[in-house]
């Protein structure tokens, strides 16, 4: 079980690259693939997805901020299945443009699965996740500002995905080191923007 836990973030690229069909892929279309109660997967995905070359499309950022707004909402408020507005469903990506960032990402992620396995999952009860939801969503409130300083969309993507990985994996101490960064993250941004 652990073992199949450990390879979770591979398993998404592959569920996001069987989902990227025609000449241009829909949100709707990887929701559908990932499944609409998989919460924690829909955010690894998009967050993901913003820290790759990608994230350079103006408004992919806030676009992504925006998605993971509505879902760590639906998160604390206990929702058992992810529901998005049409106007984020219906937006398009250039699937020739979704499987090199999907291609560009397959290392990374494969270097970091090496170190996941289920641990601390005490931490993994609503309680403990409150707080990092809560800074991931004021992180998401920031996220459109941050199209104006260079490399701070793709920073706070790779924080987010952390915390996302931390969940699909059970791995608690990936998810204290996502606090630490959620906690640190924002006051470096702010110092290097301003």
């Amino acid at each position: 079980m652990t073992q199949v836990r450990t390879h979770a973030l591979s398993e998404v690229l592959d569920e996001l690259e069987n989902s990227a069909t025609g000449e241009t892929t829909a949100v709707s279309e990887v929701i559908d693939s990932l499944g609409r109660r998989s919460f924690a997967s829909l955010m690894l995905i998009f967050s993901l997805v913003s820290s790759s070359p990608v994230s350079a499309i103006p408004g992919m950022t806030a676009f992504v901020g925006t998605v993971i707004f509505f879902i760590v909402v639906q998160m604390l408020a206990g929702r058992k299945a992810v529901w998005l507005p049409k106007f984020i469903t219906r937006r398009t990506i250039s699937t020739e443009k979704l499987r090199k960032a999907i291609r560009w990402l397959r290392k990374p992620v494969r270097f970091v699965e090496r170190f996941l396995k289920a641990r601390l999952t005490f931490l993994f009860n609503r309680a403990w996740l409150s707080l990092p939801l809560l800074l991931i969503l004021a992180l998401t409130l920031c996220m459109p500002f941050l199209e104006f300083i260079p490399g701070s969309g793709s920073i706070a993507s790779i924080v987010i995905a952390l915390f996302a990985a931390g969940l699909l994996t059970r791995d608690g101490a990936l998810l204290i080191v996502s606090l630490v960064a959620l906690l640190i993250v924002p006051i470096a941004i702010w110092q290097i923007g301003f």
